[in-house]
């Protein structure tokens, strides 16, 4: 049987959410929960408590405890695809760093410890995520019979989720993978775009693992620069600017003729992560034909 406060809390959240009770308006105080429900002084003041933590009321100086804005939805409405919605939108926005149960309740609008009916736990909760976010990467239905244009054509896919989620690349292991249903249903498909190739299945294992441990190797610089300029307010090109100073000081006391030549003679040279993707990818696919062609 629910504790008295439980029920007197249920009473008040269907009056709020049938409409009896209106954002602003007062909920009974105290005094009058002990008179209505005959209980002691002790356990309105509890349920009092309880509804704050809920997000269902707010108290304000004069006018007591009264409802808070719109009825925050039922837990029962809760689900774990809602809350992984939410953690990712987190993590998008504010980086992986400030992740928390308590932010994304606060983002739901309801308390912290629903979440935990969902979500046992962080690893619980970081490995939806990830499954989550490889969930939106779109691969051909069909291969296109040329193993180079296919894994080519999945690389920049993938490139395309890490850029859209820069938490995912750092979040995810390769020494002792994650369990992630999306992301073993990539790896079937790379090691399928090599049928032309005639490899062992042990060779495309390693190929697929090589391809993606590429892409997102590149793609773990992605969530400290979204940081570095949450915090400094500069773009990458704006903080290398800032560099130059400390460049030529350095390079007068230790000679370095290739850094000088590429900074300092106005060479069209940028130390970009997306030039470096597309130089790595394309090095990486030529060194696999040489390979697969010897």
């Amino acid at each position: 049987m629910d504790a008295p406060y439980r029920r007197i809390v249920a009473d008040i959240r269907r009056r709020i959410e049938a409409g009896e009770l209106g954002p602003g308006d007062r909920v009974p105080s105290a005094r009058a929960i002990t008179t209505e429900w005959g209980v002691a002084i002790a356990t309105a003041t509890k349920a009092h408590a309880a509804l704050r933590e809920a997000g269902l009321t707010v108290a304000r100086p004069g006018v007591g405890t009264v409802v808070a804005g719109p009825a925050p939805p039922r837990e029962t409405d809760l689900s774990r695809d809602r809350i992984v919605a939410e953690a990712i939108a987190v993590a998008d926005r504010d980086g992986i760093a400030e992740l928390s149960m308590r932010r994304i309740a606060a983002g739901l609008n309801v308390a912290t410890m629903s979440l935990y009916r969902h979500v046992p736990s962080r690893d619980d909760l970081i490995l939806a995520m990830i499954d989550g976010a490889l969930g939106e990467l779109r691969v051909p239905p069909r291969y296109r019979g040329d193993w180079r244009a296919d894994l080519d054509g999945c690389a920049r896919a993938v490139w395309e989720i890490f850029q859209r989620h820069p938490w995912l690349g750092p979040s995810m292991s390769m020494t002792r993978p994650q369990p992630a249903p999306n992301a073993l249903r990539l790896g079937e498909w790379i090691m399928g775009a090599l049928n032309p190739t005639g490899l062992g299945v042990t060779d495309r294992m390693l190929v697929q693992v090589l391809l993606f441990s590429f892409v997102r190797g590149v793609a773990t610089g992605l969530e400290p620069e979204a940081q570095a300029v949450r915090d400094t307010g500069m773009t990458d090109e704006e903080w290398m600017d800032g560099q130059a100073a400390a460049f030529t000081a350095f390079t007068a006391r230790h000679p370095a003729p290739h850094y000088t030549q590429l900074f300092q003679n106005d060479l069209d040279f940028e130390f970009d992560l997306h030039i470096l993707f597309e130089f790595g990818l394309a090095r990486l696919l030529d060194g696999l034909a040489v390979w697969i062609n010897r």
